[in-house]
């Protein structure tokens, strides 16, 4: 056991994740702040937990990596994030926040876990509210894109949102459309 883990032992839960958010702000070593971000993610998934990473500021965190070169950080964050949505007070937080933008954004990324995780964070995020952006005509053109992908979990992923998220005017405008806006959108890599 190193002396790290050591350390941490007989902490609270929230001295535990204040610990590990420290670690993560103050480490220069890139690896680290992967292993750190994934623990983070990992411990978005548990409601026991969302308190404590709101008032650690957890989802800010996530949402500043979303922008991040680093394409594992990248995938770590949003994994966290679609864990943290769908709880009430952090999907708004996160609408408020912007949030939807920069998930879309992530649409672009190589990563497939990134952008399933991205796709799946939308439809969590989505309200009647965000609806409106979140099914915007690029993004519709996008999951058009991903339900003629080669991978069955992306293609079906995308499909669900087509179908359920977007009306059937949408699609077909998305289809119809002459200037394709998402064409520059890659699909992600296996």
């Amino acid at each position: 056991m190193s002396q790290n883990q050591q350390d941490l032992q007989g902490l609270s839960r929230l001295e535990y994740l204040q610990a590990l958010v420290t670690e993560f702000q103050v480490t220069k070593s890139s690896e680290a702040k992967e292993q750190v971000l994934a623990n983070l993610a990992n411990f978005a998934y548990d409601p026991k937990n969302y308190d404590y990473l709101r008032q650690l500021k957890v989802l800010d965190l996530f949402l500043d990596m979303l922008t991040e070169d680093n394409d594992t950080l990248v995938e770590f964050a949003l994994g966290g994030l679609c864990n943290l949505c769908l709880d009430k007070i952090n999907k708004d937080y996160l609408l408020e926040a912007d949030g939807v933008a920069a998930v879309i954004n992530c649409l672009s990324r190589s990563n497939e876990e990134t952008v399933m995780s991205a796709v799946t964070t939308l439809m969590y995020l989505t309200t009647p509210q965000s609806r409106q952006q979140i099914t915007a005509l690029p993004v519709v053109e996008c999951m058009l894109r991903f339900s003629l992908s080669a991978n069955r979990r992306l293609s079906n992923l995308a499909t669900i949102f087509l179908e359920d998220y977007c009306s059937p005017l949408q699609v077909e405008e998305a289809r119809n459309l002459t200037k394709h806006t998402a064409l520059g959108i890659p699909l992600p890599k296996n």
